[in-house]
């Protein structure tokens, strides 16, 4: 018996996953294409801007929430392999048929939550081969309206930052697989005896009660994490921060030469995700959304600092190997890290 019920955490995403916008046939029809044919035109201004070159792009997959959830599912058996694997092996008396389906349904309801968030995602952990370029059309359909921004440019703005990430995975070989190693390692540090994880289950439900009263400070993910766990924690938060600031500051880079009102859909994009509303606020803070959100703004000012200092031929040293990679503290100190990766292309 598997430690997670899949089919009933597919199920379960499917059914909490929200309604889409209201559109006609031929609405959706055309926003489907108009995605599909963006995606594939953002290709070129993205390889020039990065100099990361990720081969020739099969066609974007353009699909609904429920197919995010799908995506998704197959994605966390991926990445939560090693440690169910260990879970089944030492802890066998918790693999129970309850114990699979309410592991299930928490993964679903994450995830049916989620897919009502994401515009866009590059799925570098797939059963499929290799990576895929992900647009979720009802999500930015249901954006661009509440945003009230020019549909096609707002699109074309959302495709060149999943562009982006293909061409990060897809142009620096070792990426994924250090990435993957990196989760693997902060999985398996955990602790599956009985008695810790009653422990860390309590410490979740002190956030949660802690949150409900208004703490801001209070996350899910901070109380259920061991000290180990932190430090790699740290290393993963430090590199998607880089890896979501790249993209946005890429997309900000590329954008007045082919998005004419970039400016605008940057602004309004930006006070929207920090105006959540307060169940979204709470929940935010409780997946540790918050520092996904975080992650955005730092990386950008990282990436942006940092090809100010020493160019893009410098920032792109991030690249070479996994040591160039920037820490967390890092992050907010751009000039430090060009002082230890680029200390030669550094104005005298």
């Amino acid at each position: 018996m598997e430690v997670v019920d899949w089919a009933l955490a597919r199920t379960t995403g499917r059914r909490f996953a929200p309604s889409g916008p209201s559109t006609t046939s031929d609405e959706a029809r055309s926003a489907v294409a108009d995605l599909r044919a963006l995606a594939r035109y953002a290709v070129a201004p993205v390889r020039e801007r990065t100099g990361l070159d990720a081969g020739e792009a099969p066609d974007a997959i353009v699909i609904d929430r429920g197919a995010w959830v799908d995506s998704n599912v197959e994605g966390f058996r991926v990445v939560l392999a090693p440690l169910l694997e260990r879970m089944a092996t030492e802890q066998p008396s918790f693999v129970t048929q309850i114990g699979s389906r309410v592991t299930g349904v928490q993964i679903g309801g994450v995830l049916g939550y989620l897919s009502g968030k994401v515009l866009g995602q590059y799925e570098a952990f797939t059963t499929y081969g290799t990576g895929r370029l992900l647009l979720v059309a009802p999500n930015i359909v249901t954006a661009e309206r509440h945003l009230d921004v020019e549909p096609r440019d707002f699109r074309l703005w959302v495709c060149l930052h999943e562009e982006t990430h293909r061409a990060q995975f897809g142009g620096v070989p070792w990426l994924g697989s250090h990435l993957i190693a990196e989760i693997h390692d902060y999985l398996l540090l955990s602790d599956p005896r009985p008695g810790e994880v009653i422990a860390r289950l309590g410490q979740g439900m002190a956030a949660v009660i802690s949150a409900v009263r208004g703490n801001p400070d209070a996350s899910l993910v901070d109380a259920v994490q061991s000290p180990e766990q932190r430090e790699v924690f740290d290393r993963i938060t430090a590199l998607m921060s880089l890896l979501e600031g790249h993209a946005d500051h890429v997309m900000d880079d590329v954008g007045p030469d082919i998005v004419p009102t970039v400016s605008v859909i940057r602004e309004r994009f930006d006070r929207r995700r920090t105006e959540p509303g307060a169940a979204d606020g709470l929940a935010r803070r409780l997946l540790g959304l918050d520092v996904k959100m975080k992650q955005y703004s730092e990386g950008r000012a990282f990436v942006t600092g940092v090809v100010d200092l020493v160019g893009r031929d410098g920032f792109n040293r991030v690249w070479v190997e996994a040591a160039n990679l920037p820490t967390r503290e890092e992050i907010l100190d751009a000039p430090a890290w060009c002082g230890r990766v680029a200390p030669d292309l550094l104005p005298a």
